[in-house]
């Protein structure tokens, strides 16, 4: 599956990834591929993707993400 994460200013990764952990507002939860498609508000904590070169993680303070398709758009703050 394909994620791209952007902010006002860049895009901060865009590329293909086998799994990704999010922080949500309700909890913390996991998308792999063909997940079903969401739309979901995160709040401050670790974002965490695994992709070719391992495992990396990055730090929001909040955002949103949507996810269909294979894709996942992760827009922070």
């Amino acid at each position: 599956m394909v994620l791209r994460i952007v902010s006002p200013e860049k895009v901060l990764y865009k590329g293909e990834v086998q799994m990704v952990k999010l922080p949500g507002t309700v909890g913390q939860f996991t998308v792999l591929e063909h997940h079903a498609p969401l739309v979901s508000t995160l709040t401050a904590g670790k974002l965490v993707y695994r992709g070719a070169s391992g495992e990396k993680g990055i730090d929001i303070k909040g955002g949103v993400v949507e996810v269909r398709d294979n894709n996942v758009v992760v827009c922070i703050n």
